[in-house]
């Protein structure tokens, strides 16, 4: 009988399994008391394929992390690309980006937990951040050049700051949302903040109003 990680098996389901091992673990312990030994066992791989894939536990996370970010950008895609009106592509992109976050509640919530604390996962989460914080721009600035309105409400602004302070606004409600931490465990207290807080930033009301 074939041991579970025999190297003849598809090595793409080795390495899921090493991802669904750690996700499944995240839901009971935080990441900085789990070992790879645990990893390992919960996957029910060797420790030489445990480590043909992955240098560590924090590389696991990583992969998963990674995954979380890309479907982010996907749900918030219309409003970056002006696929709608603002109101309705950020209240979209807003009530997708929620519904990640439960969805993966427990990798999210090891990342923002543990990235303070170590370095390799302090790299990755600056770095995925970053990419929301560039998007945000790259939209604020086509605002800019195609609506007079947005110029003049953003010509004092510093819009990188303010990228920044949106992206990491939405981090820390999101977090706390996954957290069960009130007002934002109630969804709908979520959407409509980071909604309000996004659109009063950016736009006018007259702008939105008919989005």
């Amino acid at each position: 009988m074939a041991r579970r990680d025999d190297p003849q098996q598809n090595g793409a389901e080795l390495r899921d399994r090493i991802l669904d091992a750690l996700r499944e673990l995240l839901r009971e312990r935080t990441f900085d008391t789990l070992s790879v030994a645990e990893i390992i066992t919960e996957a029910g791989v060797s420790r030489a394929s445990f480590y043909f894939y992955f240098a560590g536990k924090q590389a696991v996370l990583a992969d998963l992390v990674r995954d979380a970010v890309g479907a982010g950008h996907e749900v918030a895609e219309p409003w970056v690309r002006a696929q709608a009106g603002p109101r309705q592509t950020l209240r979209a992109g807003i009530e997708g980006g929620a519904d990640l976050w439960m969805a993966n509640a427990a990798v999210l919530r090891a990342i923002v937990e543990s990235w303070a604390s170590d370095p390799q996962l302090r790299e990755l989460w600056l770095a995925q951040m970053a990419t929301f914080t560039e998007a945000t721009i790259a939209r604020i600035e086509a605002d800019r050049q195609a609506d007079p309105a947005v110029a003049a409400k953003l010509s004092n602004i510093d819009v990188p700051a303010l990228a920044a302070t949106l992206t990491w606004t939405g981090e820390r409600l999101y977090y706390l949302a996954a957290c069960g931490i009130p007002p934002f465990d109630d969804r709908q207290t979520l959407i409509d903040t980071l909604t309000h807080l996004w659109i009063s930033a950016l736009y006018d009301e007259e702008q939105v109003s008919s989005s």
